[in-house]
C-alpha cells in the first residue's frame, strides 16, 4: 500500500495499493519462475486467504503444492512512503497441528531430487514441531539435495548444527544470532565466519544499502549494486536469494546475479518480481575493506543503531 506520509493517529489515504501473493518462500519462487527457473512452491493454505494466494499463484502460472490446514493463513500489509520508508503490519500466523506439519514435510521432500535446492523460508508457525526445519534439512540431504535457509532467531540457531548448505541472514538477524554489534564490513565477516563454524556451509548476508557479503568454500566476497532510486525494499532480500541460487549458488558470479535481481526488486512498487533491470552495475570484490563503516549498523541485539525499545 503506497502512502504519502504515515501520520500516527490520523487518517492516511493510499493512492495505490496492490494485493499480491507474498511471503519469503513465495517471493523466492515467483522470482525464479519469472526468470524461467523450474520451481515448485510448497505452502500451507487455509481459509479465505489460502484460497486467495493459491489463486494468485495459478494466475502467475507458478507451480505449487498447497497443504491444507485448519486455520487461516495470515495477511500482511506494507505501507510504503515516497522515500522508500516501509512500515510493516504483520498478522499473527496460524498454528499447525503435528499432522499438518508432517504433511508439509512430506510434500516438500517429495518435490526434491538429486542436486535440487530446497529453500526454507520464514519463521516456524505456532504449534509446528520444533524439528520441522531440522527434519527437512536431514530429509533433503538424504536425497542428495541441498538446502538454503532464510529464517531467524531460534529456528536459525537450531538448524546450524545440521549443516544447511546456505543460510541468508540480514544484518539484524546476523547480529542477534551471534550477539555481535555490526558496525563495519569486518564485523559482518567475523559474524558470518562464526555461523560457518557453527555448521552453515555458506553464508549470504544481506546488508540493505550496504550490499551483501558471501562466505563460502570459494572465498569471501563483498558486493554492491548501483541503484539510482530505491522505490521499495520489500522483497529485496528474497530476490537476492533467488538470483544467487539461479546464478549457481557459489562464488562471485552467483553473488553478482543475486545483487542484480535485488537491484531490480527495489526499483518498483510491490513484491512481485518483474525481471532483472537492464544495465545494472554490480561491483564484486574479494579484497574488502574490513574497516569500512556500515551505513546501516546494528547493535548486538539486532537493532538498528540508535533504535529504542
Amino acid at each position: 500500500m503506497c502512502i504519502e506520509h504515515l501520520r500516527h493517529g490520523d487518517v492516511v489515504r493510499s493512492p495505490r495499493s496492490y494485493s499480491e501473493p507474498s511471503g519469503k518462500g513465495v517471493n523466492v519462487a515467483v522470482a525464479l519462475h519469472a526468470n524461467a527457473v523450474d520451481v515448485v512452491t510448497v505452502l500451507p493454505a487455509g481459509g479465505f486467504t489460502g484460497v486467495q494466494i493459491t489463486g494468485m499463484l495459478s494466475d502467475l502460472d507458478v507451480p505449487y503444492v498447497a497443504v491444507p490446514i485448519a486455520q487461516e493463513i495470515r495477511s500482511n500489509v506494507s505501507l510504503v512512503e515516497p522515500d522508500a520508508t516501509v512500515t510493516k503490519i504483520n498478522e499473527v500466523g496460524p498454528s499447525l497441528s503435528d499432522a499438518e506439519a508432517a504433511a508439509l514435510i512430506r510434500e516438500a521432500l517429495e518435490q526434491v531430487g538429486v542436486d535440487d535446492w530446497l529453500v526454507l523460508c520464514g519463521t516456524l508457525p505456532d504449534g509446528a514441531v520444533e524439528r520441522l526445519y531440522i527434519d527437512l534439512v536431514e530429509g533433503a540431504h538424504g536425497r542428495t539435495a541441498r538446502v538454503a535457509v532464510d529464517t531467524s532467531g531460534p529456528p536459525l540457531r537450531g538448524i546450524l548444527p545440521f549443516g544447511p548448505d546456505l543460510v541468508k541472514p540480514n544484518a539484524s538477524e546476523l547480529a542477534e544470532l551471534t550477539g555481535r554489534a555490526l558496525e563495519t564490513l569486518g564485523d559482518v565477516v567475523d559474524a558470518a565466519e562464526e555461523l560457518r563454524r557453527r555448521g552453515a556451509r555458506a553464508v549470504l548476508a544481506s546488508l540493505g544499502s550496504d550490499g551483501a557479503i558471501l562466505l563460502d568454500d570459494s572465498g569471501c566476497y563483498f558486493g554492491q549494486a548501483r541503484v539510482d532510486r530505491v522505490v521499495s525494499a520489500v522483497g529485496a532480500g528474497d530476490a537476492l536469494l533467488a538470483g544467487f541460487l539461479a546464478g549457481g549458488a557459489n562464488g562471485r558470479h552467483a553473488l553478482r546475479e543475486g545483487l542484480a535481481w535485488a537491484a531490480a526488486a527495489v526499483q518498483h512498487e510491490g513484491t512481485l518480481y518483474r525481471g532483472r533491470a537492464p544495465h545494472t552495475r554490480v561491483d564484486i570484490s574479494d579484497d574488502l575493506d574490513r574497516n569500512r563503516a556500515l551505513k546501516e549498523p546494528c547493535t548486538a541485539a539486532g537493532l538498528a543503531a540508535g533504535s529504542r525499545v
